[in-house]
Parts: C-alpha cells; sequence; structure tokens
C-alpha cells in the first residue's frame, strides 16, 4: 500500500448561522470577563488585619499600682511585646487595617502604633508605673 492511500482527506464544512453566532456571543462574554476582571466591582475580599491587642481605656483604668503580673494578665492579656532586655517593661501595641468588611463598616485604620499602653512593674512584679492611656480609645 502506498503513503498516499492512507491518508485521509479532510473536508471543511460551512458553518451554519448559529454555530456561528454562538462563537461570537461565546467569544464576547470572554472578553467581557476579562476586561471586567480588572474592575474594582470584583475586587478581591480582604480581612480586617488587627495587630496587638485591642485595649479601651476603661480597661486600662481598671489596673492600679501594685497590682501583680498575674492581675495584668486577667485584666489586659498577654503583652505584644515582652522584652527580655527588659523584664520590668510589657508594652501593649495595636494597630488595625481595615479590610473589606472593615471599610464597609467605617472603621478606621490605626497605624504606627499610635495606640500604645506601657506597664512598668517594679523588682517585686508589682505594677509601678502605667504610661499611654490616654492613646488608647474611650470604647
Amino acid at each position: 500500500m502506498s503513503h498516499l492511500t492512507m491518508i485521509k482527506t479532510l473536508n471543511f464544512r460551512p458553518l451554519s448561522r448559529a454555530s456561528a453566532l454562538r462563537k461570537i456571543v461565546l467569544t464576547g462574554m470572554l472578553s467581557a470577563s476579562v476586561v471586567m476582571s480588572g474592575c474594582s466591582l470584583l475586587s478581591v475580599y480582604k480581612i480586617d488585619l488587627p495587630q496587638g491587642t485591642a485595649i479601651t481605656q476603661g480597661q486600662a483604668q481598671k489596673l492600679q499600682v501594685g497590682m501583680n503580673q498575674n492581675q495584668v494578665l486577667y485584666i489586659l492579656g498577654s503583652p505584644a511585646i515582652k522584652d527580655t532586655l527588659e523584664p520590668k517593661r510589657w508594652d501593649y501595641i495595636y494597630d488595625y487595617k481595615a479590610g473589606t468588611e472593615g471599610k464597609r463598616k467605617g472603621i478606621a485604620n490605626v497605624k504606627n502604633a499610635s495606640q500604645h499602653l506601657v506597664v512598668y512593674f517594679d523588682e517585686n512584679g508589682l505594677v509601678s508605673r502605667i504610661e499611654g492611656i490616654e492613646t488608647l480609645p474611650a470604647q
């Protein structure tokens, strides 16, 4: 058998109007979806990013000079910074970046550790000084 007889010829059929219209519509829809993917209406959901411990002035005002470290932990929770070089100082810092939900609710961003509470302890582990209550939100 020769090689020429094994080759099949392809016959192209003309497209029907419905088939051609379907391809044009699909191409148009795909093009529109690619163009719309760059629009802000179809943006990616972004989560809210709270970092640190959110503390209010009311919580911080419960602290008193003379309290021990366990009492401070009970009221405020764990500090964001517990420096090994300065173990008598606990820093409570809070930052917040509003994501999709936070922006919808109108929650403002908190940047550059503007909410910063510092609790100092003496040699016996008792609170000796508290700084930064005024930087915290009232509620």
